[in-house]
């Protein structure tokens, strides 16, 4: 690959994440403190990434690649996502707020798919190629959270200022980025596209224990997500929002890690120790405090390497593996629609609900009973890791092949 595509594309995947990054962690805190939302509202906006992660295959996969450049349509995309953001950050009420986010997400999510296939058009050896592009996605979230930290704008309305201008930035950027023409009809059929011809692998009972343990796990998932920075502003930690960022530094070092753990755990170990991590957290988030304990929560958002790529990244390969070549695709599809999806979907809901539970007024002011709010996902998470060590049954032939991507 040339230089300049290799910058061209490291630019590409910065600027796609840092604008998700720019928002995702911390809009929570803005909905609680600035807007006044309340805990069900904060889940059902964060619930619209998952609506639109539903949808965004429909796009992709029979309108976007099949009659238009990707490059002019991730730059439309990002456009209308700057516009759309702007509109978000003037709306405030959750009557309002609520489908201009749904609105932007249908409109970003997309992008995530059409940036990678704008990069593999590029590469010779993706599996080689890839993985040093990516990662400055993951550089790219890294710096958000840390420029929304340095800028003190977690509850702020400045944060979805920031996303809306690194995204006209990636709009005008992607119409400079190599041309990939539209894609000829491959005869794929919609049940193809959306996955669906891969639920015949349901029946096989492996293969169906890790997609309902996925969709279960996206549970306590959701609390992390949607709830973690609201909870550590709460309670005083300064910079919560870079001091987060450890997280996907974490993700980084496992990821080169995972390799040498799959050679001596294997899959189901490997998964139980990802759900194990889940389940430390929250242990370590209920106890935790910014004084004497704030190690605890320093170790909870570090486990973030071992709870993601553990299981989401060990749960990919192994449908990858599982799967037969022809369906592989399908499977990865059905997988993702299942768990960033639906089980999302469901997660961001349901700690929504939990966490106006457990809230209390205290003079106008709306606070969290923080402990027991944490106590529900590592239940969940506790009985997510027993179900699934007595339940799946890792066969003795089934190698995974493949280091992570």
């Amino acid at each position: 690959m040339k230089t300049k595509t290799r910058l061209q594309l490291s630019t590409l995947m910065f600027l796609q994440y840092f604008i998700w990054g720019a928002w995702y962690v911390t809009i929570g805190t803005y909905m609680l403190n600035s807007l006044q939302f309340e805990g069900i509202q904060v889940g059902l906006v964060y619930g619209t990434f998952a609506i639109s992660a539903m949808i965004s295959p429909f796009f992709v996969g029979l309108i976007a690649d099949k009659f238009f450049a990707t490059e002019k349509v991730l730059g439309t995309l990002h456009l209308l996502g700057a516009l759309l953001l702007y509109v978000a950050s003037t709306s405030k009420s959750f009557s309002l707020f609520y489908p201009s986010m749904l609105i932007y997400t249908m409109s970003y999510t997309p992008t995530m798919a059409l940036s990678n296939s704008l990069a593999f058009h590029q590469m010779k050896n993706p599996g080689q190629e890839f993985p040093g592009i990516r990662v400055f996605g993951t550089i790219g979230w890294i710096i958000a959270g840390l420029t929304i930290g340095f800028m003190v704008i977690e509850d702020s309305v400045n944060q979805l200022y920031l996303a809306a201008i690194a995204s006209l930035v990636l709009g005008l950027y992607s119409f400079t980025l190599p041309h990939v023409p539209p894609k000829k009809s491959s005869g794929e059929t919609l049940k193809q596209i959306m996955g669906l011809d891969a639920l015949a692998l349901l029946k096989q009972r492996p293969f169906a224990i890790i997609i309902i343990s996925s969709i279960l796990t996206c549970i306590p998932l959701s609390f992390y997500f949607s709830f973690t920075n609201p909870f550590l502003n709460e309670i005083g930690m300064v910079n919560a929002a870079g001091k987060m960022t450890m997280g996907q530094m974490s993700e980084l070092i496992f990821l080169f890690a995972m390799p040498f753990f799959f050679k001596r755990l294997g899959v189901k170990k490997m998964i139980m120790v990802g759900m194990l991590a889940w389940l430390i957290r929250y242990i370590m988030f209920s106890f935790g405090n910014v004084e004497g304990l704030v190690w605890m929560l320093y170790l909870g958002i570090i486990l973030h390497g071992i709870c993601y790529d553990f299981f989401f990244v060990t749960g990919q390969i192994y449908v990858d593996n599982k799967a037969p070549k022809h369906l592989r695709s399908s499977a990865q599809g059905m997988i993702t629609f299942a768990t960033y999806g639906f089980g999302m979907f469901i997660g961001t809901w349901f700690s929504g609900k939990i966490v106006d539970f457990y809230s209390i007024s205290d003079g106008g002011e709306i606070l969290h009973q923080w402990d027991k709010i944490w106590h529900i996902p590592a239940i969940i998470a506790f009985v997510v890791l027993i179900l699934f060590g007595v339940m799946f049954k890792e066969e003795k032939q089934a190698k995974i092949q493949e280091s992570p991507q």
